[in-house]
């Protein structure tokens, strides 16, 4: 090998290597493709109506589990998701159109269609809540991997819910694509739609 296709060598490799190494050279798949997440479901909204996840075919679903008499982590993490849904509105409306908000109660007993009108209400306009029987809200619990556990009551009758603390974006047949930061700014939580939600 010669001193001049050497030199030549030297120069034109890290060009080639860092072209292969670009994003725009780089298919990724979503974080959670293929991920066992995510199943048929029927359940009421807080209209009264009956809704299944066919209803939502050809749409990318925002989905979070928890509960209206939450006293936390619940009201701000839905209102920190319908705040970067808002964020990413502005900045592409068409995609953000195709992405409903879904807010699923793991409180079926106190979460009534009523209940849950009021509070998906008060975060977003296109947001959905979903409640059901013990058994529906059961099943789609275990579908998307949700744990939840009801408290033991106080002297009151109230009680808390535990529950897993996640929000997934899913694809348009339904399928699962990523999480996204629930506890993230907007402008993240944007971001993470605006990444996956294509």
């Amino acid at each position: 090998m010669n001193d001049l296709f050497r030199r030549g060598l030297a120069l034109a490799l890290p060009l080639v290597l860092a072209a292969g190494c670009t994003p725009a050279a780089q298919k990724v798949d979503p974080p959670l493709a293929h991920a066992s997440i995510g199943g048929p479901f029927t359940l009421t909204d807080q209209t009264g109506k009956r809704v299944s996840d066919r209803d939502f075919t050809g749409k990318f679903r925002l989905m979070y589990f928890g509960y209206t008499y939450c006293p936390d982590v619940c009201p701000v993490d839905v209102q920190n998701l319908a705040r970067g849904l808002k964020v990413l509105e502005k900045r592409d409306a068409a995609l953000a159109a195709r992405i409903v908000p879904i807010f699923i109660s793991v409180d079926p007993a106190r979460d009534t269609p009523a209940v849950l009108k009021q509070f998906v209400g008060a975060f977003h306009p296109r947001m959905v809540g979903l409640t059901g029987t013990p058994a529906e809200i059961a099943q789609v619990a275990r579908e998307f991997r949700i744990y939840y556990k009801a408290q033991a009551k106080d002297a009151t009758g109230a009680y808390t819910v535990d529950h897993s603390r996640v929000a997934y974006l899913m694809g348009p047949e339904g399928q699962p694509l990523a999480l996204v930061r629930q506890d993230g700014t907007p402008n993240e939580i944007a971001d993470d739609l605006e990444q996956w939600a294509r």
